[in-house]
C-alpha cells in the first residue's frame, strides 16, 4: 500500500524537452552537440554515444536543428504552461525538471547570471505551484556548458567545482521559496558509458593509457561538488532535501556457477560505488584497491575526505529500466542491451524494440537492496518504456503495452513498500514524449502525452492524450490501489 504523501508524477530534462537552444542568451551545452545518427543502428549504443573532437567542431559550426534534435526538443520552453496543465489533469504531485546551466551562465564562467534564464525557471516553478505540483530539480543533467568541456577539460579540472557551486548558490537563492527537492548529478555512474555527455570529457583528447584515471578524477570532483552543493543547500534552504541519483543497472548471474555469481556481484558492486560515496561519505575499499592495482592516482584536496563524510545525500534517487545478465562464457549467445549496458539475453524476460529487457520484479529487488544498504528514503525518478506509438484513424493512441509495463512496475514498488522499504515517490521518465537521450529521436516515445514531431523535428508539435494518460490519472487518484 502506498503512503498517503506518496509523490506521483513524471520526469523530464531540459536538454531533451526545452528546445530554444539559442534563445534568450542561452549558451551551447554538451547536449547541443548530440545528433541523430540515421546511419547507425539504434541498438549500437557505443556508436550512438560516441562524440569526437571533430563532431564537436561540426556542431559548433552548425545551426542545424534537424539532426541536432535536442536543439528543438518539444519546445517546452514556450509551451510549458500547456504541458503543466496536462500534468495537473493527470493529478501529478511532483514533476522532475532540470535547470540548464547554460541558461543561467551561458559559458559557465560569467560574473553575473543571465536574468532571462533565471526568470524562465521562476515562471516555470510558479506555474507548477499554481497546480500544487512539487518541482524536483536536477542541477546537472547532461547539460554542462560546452565552453567548460572545451576550455577546462570538463570535470577533470578542479576549478569547475567552484564554477558549479556558483551556479548552485545562484539558483538556491533565487528559488528558495519554490523548490525543496533537489538532485545534484543525473546518473553519475554514466561517466564511463558516455563521458562527454556526463562530464564533458572527449576521449580523443587524452592518452589512452590515462583515460580511466581522468574519468575517475573527474567523478571525484563530481563527488566533492555534490557534497559541497548539499552543504550550500542546507545553509540557504534548511528545510530542503538533496538527493544523489544513479542508474540502477541490476545484474544477475547467468546461472549458479560461482564464477558467474562472482561476476554479477562485482558488476553490482561497481554500479553502487557511486551512491556509496555520496551516501556513506567515503570510498569503498574495492575502488581504492582497483586504483592501486592499475596505478591510478587521484588528486584529493586537503579536506575532500572530510567534506564527503560531513555532507552526504539526504535521500537516494535512481533510474530503473532493465536488468542484465552476465556470464563468463558469452560465445554463441545472444547479446541484448539498452543505452545503459549490454548482457546475455535473459530467457525469462521480454525485450523492448530498443533491446531493453523488461523486468518489473527487478525494480522490487533493487528497492529492497538499496534500502537494506543505505537505510535512507528512496525515490524512483526514472522508469518507463520507449516504444513506437501510432495514431489511429479516430485520433486515439492505444498504448496498452505501456500500461502493462507500468502496471507491473507499480505493483513491484507496492510489494517493496509492503516489505518495509521507504519510497518517497515515483516519477516515470518522459511523462510527455521528448527527444531520446541516446539516439536523439522522437520516434522512441515514453510519454503519456503524444507530441506530434518526427525525428527531424518536423510536425505540428501538438499534444495528444494517449490511452495511458487516462490510466495513469486513475492510478494517481486511487493512490496506486487501482491498476486495472
Amino acid at each position: 500500500m502506498f503512503p498517503q504523501n506518496f509523490l506521483w508524477g513524471g520526469a523530464t530534462a531540459a536538454n531533451q524537452c526545452e528546445g530554444a537552444w539559442n534563445v534568450d542568451g542561452k549558451g551551447l551545452s554538451v547536449s547541443d552537440c548530440s545528433r541523430w545518427k540515421k546511419e547507425v543502428d539504434v541498438k549500437d549504443y557505443k556508436a550512438q554515444h560516441s562524440i569526437t573532437s571533430k563532431d564537436i567542431e561540426d556542431a559548433m559550426a552548425s545551426d542545424d536543428e534537424k539532426i541536432y534534435g535536442k536543439r528543438h526538443g518539444i519546445d517546452f520552453y514556450h509551451r510549458y504552461k500547456e504541458d503543466i496543465k496536462l500534468f495537473a489533469e493527470m493529478g501529478f504531485k511532483c514533476l522532475r525538471v532540470s535547470i540548464a546551466w547554460t541558461r543561467i551562465f551561458p559559458n559557465g564562467i560569467e560574473e553575473n547570471p543571465n536574468e532571462k534564464g533565471l526568470q524562465f525557471y521562476e515562471d516555470l516553478f510558479n506555474e507548477l505551484r499554481k497546480y500544487n505540483i512539487e518541482p524536483m530539480v536536477t542541477l546537472h543533467h547532461y547539460e554542462m556548458p560546452l565552453y567548460l568541456a572545451n576550455n577546462f577539460d570538463g570535470w577533470y579540472r578542479r576549478e569547475v567545482i567552484d564554477l558549479f557551486l556558483k551556479f548552485c548558490k545562484t539558483v538556491f537563492n533565487r528559488y528558495k521559496n519554490l523548490v525543496k527537492y533537489w538532485l545534484t548529478f543525473n546518473e553519475i555512474d554514466s561517466v564511463f558509458r558516455h563521458p562527454f555527455t556526463t562530464i564533458g570529457i572527449v576521449e580523443d583528447r587524452y592518452p589512452p593509457e590515462k583515460f580511466e584515471e581522468i574519468i575517475y578524477q573527474s567523478v571525484h570532483n563530481n563527488f566533492v561538488a555534490s557534497a559541497l552543493a548539499t552543504k550550500l543547500l542546507h545553509e540557504i534552504i534548511p528545510e530542503a532535501k538533496m538527493g544523489c541519483m544513479i542508474t540502477r543497472t541490476l545484474t544477475y548471474p547467468e546461472n549458479c556457477n560461482p564464477e558467474n555469481i562472482y561476476l554479477a556481484l562485482k558488476d553490482n558492486q561497481k554500479n553502487l560505488y557511486y551512491s556509496d560515496v555520496q551516501v556513506r561519505g567515503e570510498y569503498p575499499t574495492h575502488i581504492k584497491k582497483e586504483w592501486a592495482r592499475k596505478g591510478i592516482k587521484i588528486d584529493f584536496g586537503e579536506n575532500d575526505e572530510e567534506i564527503l563524510k560531513k555532507y552526504p545525500a539526504d535521500f537516494v534517487s535512481f533510474s530503473y529500466y532493465q536488468s542484465r545478465v552476465v556470464s563468463i562464457d558469452t560465445a554463441g549467445k545472444e547479446i541484448v542491451g539498452g543505452n545503459l549496458t549490454t548482457g546475455v539475453k535473459n530467457p525469462y524476460l521480454k525485450t523492448s524494440d530498443w533491446g531493453w529487457q523488461i523486468d518489473p520484479l527487478g525494480l522490487c529487488i533493487s528497492l529492497i537492496d538499496l534500502y537494506d544498504r543505505y537505510q535512507k528514503p528512496l525515490f524512483i525518478v526514472e522508469n518507463g518504456l520507449g516504444a513506437v506509438d501510432k495514431i489511429e484513424a479516430d485520433g486515439s493512441i492505444i498504448d496498452d503495452y505501456r500500461i502493462d509495463y507500468f502496471r507491473q512496475h507499480i505493483a513491484a514498488i507496492s510489494k517493496a513498500i509492503d516489505e518495509g522499504v521507504e519510497v518517497m515517490g515515483y516519477l516515470p521518465w518522459g511523462c510527455i514524449d521528448m527527444v531520446s537521450m541516446s539516439t536523439c529521436q522522437m520516434s522512441k516515445r515514453y510519454g503519456f502525452i503524444y507530441v506530434d514531431l518526427n525525428d527531424d523535428g518536423s510536425g505540428s508539435g501538438n499534444r495528444y492524450r494517449k490511452k495511458s494518460f487516462e490510466w495513469y490519472k486513475k492510478v494517481i487518484a486511487s493512490n496506486g490501489d487501482d491498476l486495472n
